[in-house]
């Protein structure tokens, strides 16, 4: 298993195209005009989600709950065991499973999940593997945490509000003006996250008596992206 790099990207600028609609100011208001500028880089991904889950099917709904809660309590207790692990409870459902004639109920089938969260890949993988030997896996997916996203859009702030000032000097350019003047600006965070793959090829084998299987980790990267948004009055000679 390896770990995520930590590296950021070189800061990747896009410039949107110049907006000239016209737009419906106060009368006397005019030369206006509407920019956007965005800048943007890529930002490892530092938290890790696991989802898992029991499932079992019995005749007895009683029996079958009774079951499904004995193990998903003990995997709670396992998680909670384990530092810097956020550990919570998922979804749980049970539904009727019918007979051939699809009038009467042959069985019960019952689903229970739990849900981890840590930004120490390691440990979360290391429990992981210890839970594959009562828990079957939904999901895993990776994320930025909140507060490294907005250390970035923070960071990323001047380079936008720059961006804009380049946008608006080379409208004021085109336009044959001799400077321009602020009307308004908005900044906007945000960020784009793909769809992150689970890698469960490489796992150790499960024939292993003193070490349960590890799931390698993948954890990628999103594009974090501040936008600069404005209106600017373009004053002509």
């Amino acid at each position: 298993m390896r770990n995520p790099s930590h590296s950021v990207s070189a800061l990747s600028l896009s410039l949107l195209a110049l907006v000239s609609q016209p737009l419906l100011a106060e009368p006397g208001h005019y030369n206006q005009v509407a920019l956007r500028a965005e800048v943007s880089q890529e930002v490892a991904h530092d938290l890790m989600q696991v989802s898992l889950y029991s499932e079992a099917q019995d005749k007895d709904p009683a029996k079958l709950a009774a079951q499904i809660t004995q193990t998903i309590n003990q995997a709670l207790t396992q998680a909670r065991a384990s530092q810097g692990v956020t550990v919570s409870l998922g979804n749980r459902n049970s539904y009727p499973i019918y007979g051939g004639d699809n009038r009467k109920i042959s069985a019960w089938r019952e689903r229970a999940e739990l849900r981890l969260e840590s930004a120490d890949f390691a440990a979360l993988s290391q429990l992981t593997g210890q839970l594959l030997e009562h828990l079957k896996i939904g999901n895993m997916s990776f994320s930025i945490a909140s507060a490294t996203q907005k250390n970035s859009e923070d960071a990323l702030l001047q380079d936008a509000i720059n961006a804009f000032k380049a946008r608006a000097q080379l409208a004021t350019s085109a336009l044959g003006g001799k400077d321009y003047k602020l009307v308004s600006l908005s900044l906007n965070g945000g960020g784009f996250q793909p769809p992150m793959p689970m890698r469960m090829g490489a796992m150790k084998s499960m024939a292993m008596a003193d070490a349960a299987p590890t799931p390698e980790i993948e954890a990628g990267s999103s594009q974090v992206s501040v936008s600069a948004e404005g209106v600017i009055e373009v004053l002509l000679p």
